[in-house]
């Protein structure tokens, strides 16, 4: 009878196995959709030369929603012409700038419709604090889509921002983030 029940244990721990490789490994290679940006961009350059950040990503004055990507009248106050010889800035150049053409740039955040977000209210954060730390990126990572949501895998999530709100003790109301 003993025989028996050692038998059985190492199918159930090969399964297992199977269960994590596919659930942890196999399956957010298939759940996603992995995007490169249209243009190879340096925020670490272009911090480095301009320094800071609403220059390019400006939205309104008070910045109470998520601001916007750069279009290609920002782009051309620096790159009206080839300046380097990189290959990217004369794609941006050639394929965008001259032809009065916008940059299709992909967002790595985009919030449910139910969620208003206000920048104005997070002023005091630095942006790294919620996004990834674009400032010294040479090159943007990749933007990973869930094919089901639409979501990226780098949308915040609510728990991310109920932790904050706790540590420093601003309300975590539902009608504070949820209109």
């Amino acid at each position: 009878m003993s025989s028996k029940k050692k038998g059985g244990i190492m199918p159930f721990l090969l399964g297992i196995a199977a269960a994590l490789l596919v659930g942890w490994i196999i399956f957010p290679q298939v759940l996603y959709v992995q995007e490169t940006q249209p243009v190879r961009f340096s925020h670490k350059l272009h911090m480095e030369q301009i320094g800071e950040c609403d220059l390019c990503h400006s939205n309104r004055e008070e910045r109470a929603y998520a601001t916007r990507m750069p279009s290609t009248k920002d782009c051309a106050l620096c790159h009206y012409e080839v300046l380097t010889e990189s290959s990217e800035e004369k794609k941006l150049v050639r394929e965008y700038i001259e032809k009065d053409k916008q940059v299709p740039w992909k967002v790595y955040q985009k919030q449910p419709d139910n969620v208003y977000f206000s920048h104005l209210a997070h002023k005091d954060f630095k942006c790294s604090q919620c996004h990834f730390d674009m400032e010294n990126t040479d090159n943007l990572p990749a933007r990973n889509i869930n094919r089901l949501t639409g979501y990226t895998q780098n949308t915040m999530k609510m728990h991310e921002c109920e932790r904050c709100h706790a540590r420093e003790d601003t309300s975590n109301a539902c009608y504070v983030c949820h209109k």
